[in-house]
């Protein structure tokens, strides 16, 4: 599972959250990646961070709900 954020990004800092509470409670790994670092990221995601990819799929951006990561999860 992979979070693309942004520094200064407050719904990023609330995704982190909510991803880190639920990849504990799962035991699911996962990683921090800045949009920003990388221009291709940055072009296909940019405008749309937090972005949250479950298996290189596109879970949600803007916000992440923990429901639906679970089901995510669970799924892939």
């Amino acid at each position: 599972m992979t979070l693309l954020v942004r520094q200064d990004c407050h719904l990023c800092e609330q995704a982190i959250e909510v991803v880190q509470q639920v990849a504990l409670e799962q035991g699911a790994s996962w990683q921090q990646t800045d949009v920003d670092a990388d221009p291709e990221l940055r072009a296909e995601y940019g405008d749309l961070v937090p972005v949250l990819l479950v298996d290189g799929r596109e879970i949600s951006h803007f916000t992440v709900d923990a429901d639906e990561l679970r089901a995510a999860l669970h799924i892939g």
